[in-house]
């Protein structure tokens, strides 16, 4: 049998020695793998061995026939209502996703696959973690929590496209109104005047691809630790929308099957050192009743043009779909721009 593991930002740790739900463990002892689905579900496992390491290997014969939870004219009918949802008023904006599954054979392992996305799309949040009932490899480029001490930091992306000149003004209007977004949540919990925003809609360089990305930093309140953060925060506010309230209804209305850890949370703790780090949960795959499951999705604002939409949530899933489905060279030579490799009804070319 497989032995439990965890492996982010270089290190790896093995000696499972317990699993907990309860995230004020992260306030305990010890270092701690974190994944929180979307929908809530929070599994903390903690390590006692932590090491500086390769990326462990694994058997990973690629995956093929991806299907989607929704097609290409059902995405853009969602797309449709948000826009109608934003002409009543009802949201600004909203971040609508669908998520891809393909079967998954009996002997595959999440360590072999998390391997390849190491070398194939090398990202600076990733993670590879393996416990009983929860298997999760994540290339995830975006910092939904960062925690040194009292001071942590989010760093939202919103707007995405093949080059910097495929950015709209679309975009930055969208990263400005999720960075407003998650001032407000960070202000719960931060000391009066504690938040502040260092860098604005930066371009970052990512494979394939490129982002709109900003930075917010607050100092913490006294008393205030990853309980009170994920409880004033979460769902991230760039995979959700703006108002959050409004938005969560919304999207629970028109996506028709769980986001799972996708557009959760991804991530290590070290509670000893008061210091960690969660991903957003994206360009994460996981395992789910004998199948590997990845979820793609787009923030929709009055001036989203549907179709656009549809192929920004290809463009964001090819290459991670080429690496996990075993296409030759895809995992060997990192920052090579991917094609789209998603057919129109949402099934992947491979």
């Amino acid at each position: 049998m497989n032995e439990p593991f965890a492996y982010a930002g270089g290190m790896l740790a093995t000696g499972l020695r317990d699993v907990t739900g309860d995230p004020c463990a992260l306030e305990s002892r010890g270092w701690w793998a974190v994944v929180v689905t979307y929908e809530g579900k929070v599994t903390c496992a903690r390590f006692d061995t932590v090491r500086p390491a390769p990326h462990p290997r694994g058997a990973w014969e690629g995956v093929r026939g991806w299907v989607s939870s929704m097609d290409e004219d059902a995405y853009v009918r969602g797309v449709q209502t948000i826009r109608e949802a934003i002409a009543d008023g009802v949201v600004y904006q909203a971040n609508l996703c669908r998520v891809l599954s393909a079967p998954m054979r009996a002997d595959a392992d999440i360590a072999g696959l998390g391997a390849r996305l190491a070398r194939g799309n090398p990202a600076p949040y990733a993670m590879t973690l393996r416990v009983p009932g929860l298997q999760v490899a994540s290339a995830s480029p975006e910092l939904y929590l960062s925690r040194d001490g009292r001071v942590a930091e989010s760093r939202p992306i919103k707007g995405t496209g093949r080059t910097e000149a495929d950015l709209l003004p679309k975009d930055r209007a969208e990263n400005v109104m999720i960075v407003d977004l998650v001032r407000n949540d960070l202000g719960r919990v931060a000391e009066t005047g504690g938040v502040t925003v260092p860098e604005l809609c930066a371009v970052e360089e990512h494979p394939g691809l490129v982002h709109l990305v900003s930075t917010v930093r607050a100092r913490l309140a006294p008393g205030q630790g990853w309980p009170e953060l994920l409880e004033a925060t979460f769902p991230p506010g760039s995979v959700t929308g703006a108002p959050k309230s409004s938005a969560l209804s919304l999207l629970d209305a028109l996506e028709p099957v769980p986001r799972g850890p996708y557009c959760g949370a991804v991530g290590w703790v070290d509670a000893d050192s008061r210091r960690g780090a969660l991903a957003v949960g994206i360009r994460t795959f996981w395992a789910e009743d004998g199948r590997l499951c990845f979820g793609t999705g787009a923030g929709i604002t009055w001036e989203s043009d549907p179709r656009r939409e549809w192929q920004e949530t290809e463009l964001k899933a090819a290459r991670l779909l080429e690496v996990a489905s075993g296409v030759r060279g895809a995992s060997d030579r990192p920052g090579e721009r991917a094609g789209e490799g998603m057919g129109e009804r949402g099934t992947a070319r491979t």
